[in-house]
């Protein structure tokens, strides 16, 4: 069975195949990096937000949007993309994602579909080098 694993956290991620993740046999399929989601909030906006008129003597500033929170998102739009690409194209049968948990609600929000069969890592596993991460996969997935 074909398997999928998706290593992300907000700046990076790496799409693996596999055809047995017990055996330890992940390919890397495609990097990706968002050097957006690594600027400072002030770098990633041109001015600070404006006012509007609320009614006849009152003003409100318009409700204020974390920036890095907002290119995280559009990150994990882009990963949610590649990875239903590839459930569209019968690319894998399994797909394991290892994200933390904040980042992993911003990527499943953008999920449209359904994989019989699927597993969450709640951990960021993207500093590690790929042996230690096969190790770790192979452990929280299978307990060994």
């Amino acid at each position: 069975m074909q398997t999928w694993i998706l290593v992300a956290n907000a700046s990076c991620a790496a799409i693996y195949s596999s055809e047995n993740v017990r055996m330890k046999d992940m390919v890397l399929v495609k990097e990706f990096e968002h050097p957006e989601s690594r600027e400072k909030g002030s770098d990633l906006v041109t001015d600070r937000p404006g006012h509007y008129q609320v009614g006849t003597s009152a003003r409100s500033a318009y409700e204020k949007n974390n920036p890095k929170e907002i290119e995280a998102d559009n990150f994990a739009l882009e990963l949610a993309q590649e990875v239903q690409i590839g459930h569209n194209a019968h690319a894998y049968e399994q797909l394991i994602v290892v994200a933390s948990p904040q980042f992993y609600g911003m990527l499943n929000g953008h999920m449209k579909f359904n994989c019989a069969e699927f597993v969450h890592i709640p951990k960021d596993y993207t500093k590690l080098k790929l042996q230690d991460l096969q190790e770790k996969v192979v452990e929280f997935t299978f307990g060994a």
